[in-house]
């Protein structure tokens, strides 16, 4: 059976979001078992089957639009199809389009109006988080930012995301504020706080009502997959999208 994580936030009811954990697919180590990536060396056979068991688990009411990631700020519009584009963000208004990441140590930023009215989806490593992809997703959403509600999903915790002089410069260079997410490691160098990082940005853009944050993929090897952790590993998705009906 495939396990699923359901974000705890205020959404409306016709508001619906999942992240997969890594159980329940047929993938082998060390993509084991629900691995959704295509990119990271599984066999396609299998991340075919795992494909088909999320679609039947979750009764998606249209493929998923999978985004060819890059770690930057680009954001396309779901309800358009844009499946297999070079993007790191999608929104979406027309219910039954289904935005979605991939992730195994970044970010997913999930989004919805208190209306119902528009979804959004941001994958958010800390390349496309200091390039401004939440802020670039937030404007395409089209709604007032205080309408809006965020919900932080699993990404690599505080007590691991080790990092140099040039992530916390990216960040503190724009704003001094984030160097309080940033404290010295052992080994001379960082540890960051992506959480913290991206509810600073969210709230400069407006956005006051953000939930989630705290399920640490690094260390909880038996839920979540961690590239940071593992190297060679698969891949979780976060999935949105929006139900007919009223909000």
């Amino acid at each position: 059976m495939i396990e699923c994580i359901v974000p705890e936030w205020p959404a409306p009811a016709r508001v619906r979001a999942f992240v997969t954990t890594r159980g329940g697919g047929v993938s082998r180590p060390p993509w084991d078992s629900l691995n959704l990536g295509d990119h990271v060396g599984d066999d396609a056979r299998d991340v075919a089957e795992n494909h088909r068991r999320l679609r039947a688990r979750l009764a998606l009411p249209a493929e998923p639009v999978w985004l060819q990631q890059v770690h930057g700020c680009d954001v396309v519009n779901a309800d358009e199809g844009a499946g297999g584009c070079t993007a790191d963000a999608a929104v979406a208004v027309r219910p039954g389009s289904v935005c979605a990441v991939l992730t195994a140590d970044c970010l997913p930023v999930l989004f919805c109006d208190c209306a119902a009215t528009v979804v959004g989806i941001a994958h958010a490593g800390w390349r496309g988080l200091a390039a401004g992809v939440l802020e670039r997703t937030i404007v395409r959403l089209a709604r007032p930012p205080g309408e809006l509600l965020a919900w932080l999903g699993p990404a690599i915790g505080p007590q691991a995301f080790e990092v140099g002089d040039d992530v916390r410069s990216a960040f503190v260079g724009q704003d001094d504020a984030a160097a309080a997410c940033f404290r010295p490691s052992a080994r001379r160098r960082w540890l960051a706080d992506i959480y913290g990082l991206a509810r600073l940005r969210l709230q400069r853009a407006g956005v006051q009502r953000v939930h989630g944050g705290g399920l640490c993929t690094f260390s909880d090897a038996t839920r979540f997959y961690s590239y940071r952790r593992d190297g060679v590993t698969g891949r979780m998705a976060s999935l949105l999208w929006l139900e007919p009906g009223p909000g």
